[in-house]
């Protein structure tokens, strides 16, 4: 079996790839679909990216299985050990606007652990990497969480509607709250400690989630789902139950705190 290096090296190569598709079409007003039930847009970045991953992905590991934001679910990744995860642009809203806060974000699972991932911001020219057990990088740096030990103030990312008095059992927390639209950087802001931590407490997809999850950990932080539990990837329904990642106080101490 390939080891969690090489897997995370061929990410690496593939998130490029995608970066340059990305740059051909950013600010070049790319055609866009809405997709049904409400799940936002998709352009035809989206669309060529995801395809040029799936080729080059599975080329390169025919026996993994394969799940992407942009490609139809096949339940035949259940059988599979490993299975990519996908997101061709992760903050496509973004990328409309011509704002540079999206994302590629790749990761493979084993067993429904992330073994390696991939994040990279093209526009900004960022690529953050990590396998397991061989911690995190960003552009080729060691990467490590911020190390607060106190939630009173930490800077965490999340939409407003996470703050809400209501989420919380003594309250709104006493925190500085801050805005990304792409859930995959806010995980890799917090694993290279530009953030505390950051929250989503809706149902989030899988292929926002594992590229990130692993980075954090393995930068030295925790990401939990909201209720504690430990993120499990390549469900049947590909969501888990919210995300709560940071460093380790200020995470526990957020994952303590909610209604």
């Amino acid at each position: 079996m390939t080891d969690a290096a090489a897997d995370r090296a061929l990410l690496e190569d593939a998130a490029r790839a995608a970066g340059e598709i990305a740059r051909r079409y950013f600010r070049a007003r790319p055609e866009i679909w809405e997709k049904d039930d409400g799940q936002g847009p998709v352009t035809e970045a989206d669309l060529e990216i995801d395809a040029m991953l799936r080729a080059m992905l599975t080329a390169a590991r025919p026996d993994y299985g394969w799940l992407s934001e942009e490609s139809p679910d096949d339940s035949d990744r259940l059988t599979r050990g490993r299975v990519f995860i996908v997101d061709p642009i992760d903050g496509t809203r973004a990328f409309i606007k011509g704002e540079s806060d999206f994302s590629h974000a790749l990761a493979v699972v084993e067993n429904g652990a992330p073994l390696a991932a991939a994040i990279h911001l093209p526009i900004k020219d960022r690529m953050y990497t990590a396998a397991q057990g061989q911690g995190a990088s960003r552009d080729g740096t060691v990467i490590a969480p911020s190390g607060r030990g106190d939630w009173d103030g930490a800077r965490v990312l999340g939409a407003k509607s996470n703050f809400k008095p209501e989420r919380w059992a003594q309250g709104r927390p006493p925190v500085a709250p801050a805005f990304v639209p792409s859930l995959a950087y806010r995980l890799a802001l917090v694993a290279e400690g530009r953030f505390d931590a950051m929250v989503t407490l809706r149902a989030s997809w899988e292929w926002d989630i594992a590229a990130g999850a692993l980075i954090v950990t393995e930068a030295g932080g925790t990401a939990q789902d909201q209720r504690g539990r430990p993120l499990r990837f390549n469900n049947p329904h590909p969501q888990v139950d919210g995300v709560v990642a940071g460093t380790r106080a200020v995470q526990a101490a957020l994952v303590a705190g909610l209604a």
